[in-house]
């Protein structure tokens, strides 16, 4: 796209326009409020952790519109989207612009910086669809048509999802079920597929499309799951590679490893499928056995006061640690070593450790080792799954 410093100024003008326009829609009454908890961790990113190259910067208590206010809240994803489909990751949809942050963000629209990473593009596809049910207004279908086409075409021929699309390079370009990017894309596919959550305007043809989607993509799900050197299915990695399908390397301080809060997250989608083809619950039933086999009873995992110091992405006057307590509630370490199945941790320089305390007090705290996240899926979202599908229990002594 050639520069041109009227196009900023011109972009901004429609899309103030379209604001408006969307203010004069269905006059006779208000829309109803439509969710926005997906959003949450990319304006969490924007606000509370920062990084270079944000068009934006959050002010001082920055000002949001509220849920019910979704003209305006439609008219900030128009603006942020990107002219290849998608939007760039970490940016408040819900934050109140002024017309010069509105001219900075249309000043990028052709930037090739689209992503799927923190819970971004699909939450604005959701959004869109159940917008336009509303609003009935042509700028809202067309970009949520933008961004189906974007979300198709990022498949790669594994039928998974890289972080970035397109020019991926690096571990961006693997298979991520971290952030709930392959989870994510898919519920909205599937949503897209048969035409609910917002979708029941949706044309066969990308109807068509999305369920051809959902299909490889879930064959890709149950082919990454990891197999272990005695035959046993086990769980999945948060990024696999887009060739061997292996859990692979993501940042220096996430090596090939298998992750309890993608395959809570991954089993968790699984289950949500209505009657489900033998290796589907096959691959349930492995990843539940598996995150089952891998809580940790007896141990406490807590912050304490401790000096402040400052990193590249937080500050803190905290610290982390993990203490023997026979009365803490069961727990789970984010990754377990591929051959030992046993709780793995990093550093930033990329060297394996055995410990947590090993590990340096950057990632410590910046990063969760620890979490809770297989607790519900285990505790209430697999025995309701045994139960719809007459299933056996696959946990000892249940």
């Amino acid at each position: 796209m050639k520069k041109n410093s009227s196009i900023p100024g011109l972009i901004v003008s429609v899309a103030v326009a379209a604001a408006v326009t969307f203010a004069g829609c269905s006059k006779s009454r208000k829309p109803e409020p439509i969710g926005v908890d997906a959003f949450w961790d990319a304006a969490h990113h924007w606000r509370d952790v920062g990084g270079p190259g944000k068009i934006v910067m959050p002010r001082p208590d920055h000002p949001s519109y509220k849920p019910e206010q979704v003209r305006e809240i439609v008219a900030n994803i128009l603006l942020y989207q990107r002219d290849g489909g998608g939007w760039p990751k970490n940016y408040d949809m819900l934050a109140i612009l002024t017309d010069e942050e509105k001219a900075a963000v249309a000043a990028t629209r052709d930037r090739a910086d689209a992503t799927f990473d923190n819970e971004t593009t699909h939450p604005q596809v959701a959004y869109l669809a159940k917008a336009y049910n509303q609003l009935k207004d042509p700028a809202c279908r067309d970009a949520c048509l933008r961004g189906l086409d974007y979300m198709i075409a990022a498949q790669n021929p594994s039928g998974g999802w890289p972080q970035f699309y397109p020019n991926a390079k690096g571990y961006f370009a693997q298979i991520t079920f971290n952030d709930r990017v392959t989870t994510g894309l898919l519920a909205v596919l599937r949503d897209a597929a048969n035409r609910a959550n917002g979708f029941q305007w949706l044309d066969d043809e990308h109807a068509a499309k999305a369920r051809a989607s959902v299909k490889r993509g879930e064959d890709c799900i149950l082919a990454c799951q990891f197999t272990a050197n005695d035959g046993t299915l086990r769980a999945w990695g948060q990024q696999h590679d887009e060739k061997t399908l292996k859990p692979a390397k993501g940042r220096a301080y996430e090596l090939p490893s298998l992750c309890s809060q993608d395959t809570a997250e991954i089993c968790t989608y699984l289950m949500r499928i209505e009657n489900p083809a033998p290796g589907i619950i096959r691959s349930i039933q492995a990843g539940i056995k598996w995150l089952d086999d891998a809580k940790i009873e007896g141990l406490r995992y807590e912050e304490f006061e401790s000096t402040p110091a400052e990193f590249s992405r937080h500050k803190t006057s905290l610290d982390r640690r993990v203490v023997p307590d026979p009365t803490a509630p069961v727990i789970w370490a984010r990754m377990y070593d591929l051959d030992t199945n046993l709780p793995t941790f990093c550093g930033r320089n990329g060297v394996k450790v055995k410990t947590f305390a090993e590990v340096d007090r950057d990632r410590r705290t910046g990063y969760n080792w620890y979490g809770f996240w297989p607790a519900d899926v285990l505790a209430k979202d697999y025995p309701a799954w045994l139960k719809k599908n007459n299933q056996k229990d696959i946990r000892i002594g249940k």
